[in-house]
């Protein structure tokens, strides 16, 4: 048998076990502790289902955005040494343009202000 197929069978026999297990032997046991929005030792102040606001969504995609930036120019210093490295640089100074101009853009747009 082929060493990959014999892998991929036996992982997910192993997971299908694991979980199988996993739903026999849990103890189910919900009581008001357990099914309060919190497990703190605090009683909630208000409700735990309040919509976030837009603007952290915002934040979190412009973070995930910029570290995407990074992993895209962390194979930089090894492209240098390529046959053309001014195509390289040439890439990234537009990767670098094209996101510097959409920070901007949502800046003067006050897509980044907290409050209004």
């Amino acid at each position: 048998m082929n060493m990959i197929l014999f892998m991929v069978i036996s992982s997910l026999t192993l997971s299908l076990a694991l979980t199988a297990l996993n739903f026999w032997l849990a103890q189910m046991n919900p009581d008001p502790e357990k099914l309060s929005p919190y497990e703190c030792g605090f009683d909630p102040l208000g409700s735990a289902r309040l919509p976030f606001s837009i603007r952290f969504f915002l934040v979190a995609i412009l973070f995930l955005l910029f570290d995407l930036e990074i992993a895209l120019l962390l194979p930089l210093p090894w492209a240098i040494q390529l046959q053309s490295p001014m195509t390289t640089l040439a890439w990234t100074s537009v990767l670098i343009s094209l996101l510097t101009l959409g920070l901007v853009y949502e800046w003067l747009q006050g897509g980044l202000e907290w409050a209004e």
